[in-house]
């Protein structure tokens, strides 16, 4: 087949500019063929050179003690947590594909990042997910009401959200690992652009890492898993490209097709193979298949590599050069072998039914050279195309409408009325409504180390002998990771800089509420297009507030994922960076869930209820706001990074001091949802909630100082001021806890008492009493009805 002549129409197709093509032809020396045009387009889009963001990423905090692999050397981070054990751990984004084909899209999210995982030497343990949506329920309609034209969009983004959850149980159900956490939010700003970022954490000893380096010359070059076929191609250029009906009709083949049970056997062939010694170097053919992992293990060892395109097993015939090499097939994998010992490897290959080429060698001329058919079809310095992409610094601009935003105030918006009411309506929202309806699909409780379960602040799993790839049970002590995912596209929205501050804040007050320390961060940075200055001022200020939480909570940044050109023909999505952040926890008896436990237990709220410099008290970019007024305005909540890291502090000490029972931080609908939360959220079994009041009076919270505006009603049930957390204990334990708060320095007022059958708030002159059934039948059906 005769490759087509490159032309600037051709050049621009491949999303490269006149200015790339021209640094391309310098890289090279000469044209490029049609295939080197493909392998520069996915080698230098966004996804696999981060050329708009790296100047960016590189402000993070990423050193610590504790980091064993740090940001941006491999395909993960890894962090030593005792006793000779690590874990790896990242998250990365499948947007644009779960556009496309919202099943596919997203189950091979999850099988890309489980071979990031296993990639590096470690078991895959657990996965974690953070979804975002437009939104499936019309607030001006039931929330069972069906979307009555199958085309609008309420419909599309239920069909969307249905797919994406399918496709990650499918994927991670199969392949039989537990999926432990996530979060998902709906808001109109993800309409036609859902965010799917998946993450995996997997276990290892501090011996068994591995490198994704070609190293060694003369080595051979092994393929191994399923044949490439013309599925995923150029998926990478695709993701780094504005998403628009057009694209997406047209891209629908960049969408790759996975296998799961195939990944399962892949990963236990690896992961054998590694305990042999036989490997010099392993990387996946994720985004960009054979481009990426053949360049990248090349440049990262300073050498070259040569491959045979007429040995990688082909699924479809006639498959050229450019589709060989651009294709991203799933669950391939790209294994660097010492000289010698091909045959332990193909045994191992063999043994598990695995198809396996020998397709290329080492060299020493630092180049990638490519042949098919006799011809060399591409020969490109491999560092240079891997690790020496154009790098933009980009054009940064406030938003106008960021004026908006600041002189906002709550004179046209009236206080509740309806406090009763609209607790309700924030309950069943779908954004704070429970997520049963989508955890319920996955299977968390596989392999049976999950401690703490999908529905509390933070998962906690338990990391056990038989954890660790080859080690005897008896071998390893266990040990207790916690995690959570958060992120809040509003709050960024409406303040880049304090939105990305509160994103980290509120991750870390998880884990502590879980009794757990911070080890590290994995982050996945999803925004628009980096050409627009304004769209660009977004990402650059919220990453400013990413690092500095990141330092003050000392959770080093480990690796993670940008995912840029996030917007619709509608518009852009909201800023929208999430943060996963893992913590150990020290003993299994500090490990402490958000549900209040026992009849007569006090209640005790730790932080300032309103921060009294705040003019809106909480109120701006709020759930309330959102839910009850129709209203993304204001300025968010102020996070005072030093006041919340000593709040983390004391929280622990409380819980290593053995009085706390339970701990449930205060975010998305203020003090009110977090109570109700505290009272419903225990499930006993599959279909028997567990339902326990308070009686809770914030008569002593309402009192503010002659300086400080009154607080408002709203503001003290529903405001969203940072760092604060809501804690229960034996009623005898209640003074002690006080007085040690005072010590420490932390505000600490007791609000209540748990006990009874109703959730009763004081507060103003009004009292709340909510029948605790029904707070429990709007907040937990909420989603499924929508879903009918």
């Amino acid at each position: 087949m005769s490759e087509p002549l490159i032309t600037p129409e051709l050049v621009q197709k491949h999303n490269l500019t006149p200015e790339e093509y021209e640094k391309l032809k310098a890289v090279l020396g000469r044209e490029p063929s049609y295939t080197e045009l493909g392998i520069f387009s996915v080698m230098w889009s966004e996804h696999c050179s981060y050329k708009n963001t790296r100047p960016l990423l590189k402000t993070f905090p990423t050193k610590s003690p504790k980091i064993l692999v740090g940001a941006g050397e491999e395909n993960a981070g890894i962090i030593d947590i005792g006793d000779g054990l690590a874990i790896a751990f990242k998250i990365e984004s499948h947007n644009h594909p779960s556009a496309v084909e919202p099943f596919q899209g997203a189950a091979t999210g999850v099988g890309g990042i489980i071979r990031d995982i296993f990639t590096m030497g470690a078991r895959p343990v657990c996965s974690i997910n953070s979804l975002r949506f437009g939104p499936i329920t019309d607030d001006s309609q039931p929330a069972d009401a069906p979307a009555t034209n199958h085309h609008s969009p309420i419909a599309n983004n239920r069909r969307l959200f249905g797919g994406v959850v399918a496709g990650i149980a499918h994927y991670g159900n199969c392949f039989g690992i537990p999926t432990v956490a996530g979060e998902v939010y709906f808001d109109k700003s993800y309409e036609g652009n859902p965010l799917v970022n998946a993450f995996c954490l997997g276990v290892l000893r501090h011996e068994q890492i591995v490198r994704g380096r070609a190293s060694g010359i003369g080595n051979p070059v092994f393929y191994v898993g399923p044949a490439t076929g013309r599925d995923g191609l150029a998926g990478a250029a695709f993701a780094s490209q504005n998403l628009t009906e057009e694209s997406a009709e047209r891209q629908r083949g960049a969408v790759q097709v996975g296998d799961p049970f195939m990944e399962k056997l892949v990963c236990e062939a690896c992961l054998e193979l590694l305990a042999t010694g036989a490997v010099a170097g392993i990387q996946d053919m994720g985004a960009a298949g054979l481009t990426c992992s053949t360049c990248e293990t090349a440049a990262r060892a300073g050498t070259g590599i040569e491959i045979e395109l007429d040995k990688v097993p082909q699924r479809a015939p006639g498959m050229t050069s450019y589709e060989i090499m651009l294709s991203e097939s799933q669950e391939r994998m790209l294994i660097i072998v010492h000289k010698g010992r091909e045959e332990e490897v193909k045994r191992i290959f063999d043994k598990w039914d695995l198809p396996w080429s020998e397709i290329g060698t080492v060299t020493d001329t630092g180049r990638m050279v490519v042949r098919h058919h006799g011809k060399v079809v591409a020969d490109i310095p491999a560092r240079k195309i891997a690790d020496e992409s154009p790098i933009y610094q980009r054009e940064a601009r406030e938003p106008e409408y960021l004026k908006e935003v600041r002189s906002f105030n709550l004179a046209g918006v009236p206080d509740t009325q309806d406090p009763l009411a609209h607790l309700k309506a924030l309950l069943s929202w779908p954004t704070i409504a429970s997520k049963n309806w989508v955890y319920r699909q996955y299977d968390h409780m596989v392999r049976d180390n999950t401690v703490v379960c999908p529905g509390s602040d933070a998962a906690v799993l338990r990391i056990k002998g038989d954890s660790v790839p080859g080690a005897p049970p008896s071998a390893c002590p266990d040990k207790f990771i916690a995690m959570s995912v958060d992120g809040n596209g509003a709050y960024v929205f409406l303040d880049p800089y304090e939105g990305g501050k509160i994103v980290v804040a509120e991750a870390a007050r998880n884990l502590a509420c879980s009794g757990a320390a911070p080890l590290g961060v994995t982050d996945n940075l999803n925004y628009a297009n980096p050409h627009n200055p304004e769209l660009f001022w977004q990402l650059k200020e919220s990453v400013r507030g990413l690092a500095d939480a990141c330092r003050a909570f000392n959770a080093p940044v480990t690796g993670g994922n940008c995912s840029l050109y996030n917007q619709h023909p509608a518009g852009p999505i909201d800023p929208t960076p999430t943060v996963a952040m893992v913590g150990l926890i020290e003993k299994p008896e500090h490990i402490t869930t958000q549900w209040f436990k026992d009849e007569g237990d006090a209640i005790i709220l730790l932080g300032d209820v309103a921060d009294a410099n705040d003019p809106l008290r909480g109120l701006g970019g709020s759930a309330f706001l959102q839910r009850i007024h129709n209203l993304k305005a204001g300025i968010p909540p102020r996070c005072d990074l030093e006041k919340e890291k000593e709040l983390h502090l004391a929280l622990r000490a409380l819980i290593h001091s053995g009085v706390v029972k339970s701990a449930h931080d205060c975010s998305e609908g203020g003090l009110a949802v977090t109570l109700a939360e505290s009272c419903i959220s225990q499930q006993i079994a599959r279909e028997t909630p567990r339902l326990i009041g308070a009686q809770v009076d914030l008569t002593a919270l309402a009192a503010t100082p002659a300086s400080a505006p009154a607080l408002r009603l709203d503001a003290l049930l529903f405001g969203e001021a940072q760092g604060r957390v809501v804690i229960s204990m034996a009623a005898v334990n209640a003074g002690k806890v006080l007085a040690q708060a005072k010590i420490l320095g932390i505000t600490a007022t007791r609000i209540g008492t748990v006990g009874g059958g109703t959730l009763q708030i004081k507060a103003l002159g009004t009292t709340l009493s909510c029948d605790l059934s029904e707070l429990h039948d709007l907040w937990w059906n909420s989603i499924a009805r929508a879903m009918r």
